[in-house]
């Protein structure tokens, strides 16, 4: 460290300032090369081999995230069927470096209020369902119908007592 200090007496301190910052996109470009990452989203398994390296939010490139969720970057938002979020560039969503643009998986789903869990260990990351998606059935105030077999082993729909009271009890021994 005193090599670099002895080494840059007498540099006008705007060109130490311009190796600097030269040195940190460098580094930030290096670091741009993270692990793969695997994301588990929709009782699906999908691997990641470019993600932006961020300690606390998984950046991926928009056709990545099309793949993984569905959600694809139309314009200035990120949408899925009627569900859009805003995503000018260079925001909290959306950024670009090096000519490349990059999508915050993480505050993409903050801003849905989806569940999101991770071990940065392992490089895995896990999405919840986005209950924007889900208001269908809540405004509706119709659950998605099920067949289960009765006591006798017959199939019996949900369905089948559309317009009655019903009550379900579940149990698990777990």
């Amino acid at each position: 460290m005193i090599g670099v200090i002895d080494a840059l007496r007498g540099v006008s301190r705007t060109a130490v300032t311009a190796g600097v910052t030269a040195a940190a996109v460098i580094a930030s470009s290096a670091a741009a090369a993270a692990a793969p990452v695997m994301v588990l989203y929709n009782d699906r398994v999908v691997e990641v081999s470019r993600t932006l390296a961020d300690p606390d939010d998984l950046w991926v490139i928009p056709d990545d995230l099309t793949r993984i969720s569905g959600f694809a970057l139309k314009g200035n938002r990120i949408c899925l069927d009627r569900v859009c979020v805003p995503a000018p560039p260079n925001g909290d969503v959306r950024i670009v470096r090096s000519g490349q643009t990059w999508i915050s998986m993480t505050e993409l789903a903050r801003q849905l209020k989806q569940a999101v869990a991770v071990d940065a260990e392992r490089g895995v990351w896990s999405f919840g369902d986005v209950p924007a998606t889900r208001a269908s059935f809540l405004e509706a105030a119709l659950a998605p119908d099920f067949t289960l077999p009765n006591r006798q082993g017959q199939p019996v729909r949900l369905s089948d007592f559309r317009g009655k009271k019903v009550l379900l009890v579940t149990w698990a021994s777990w």
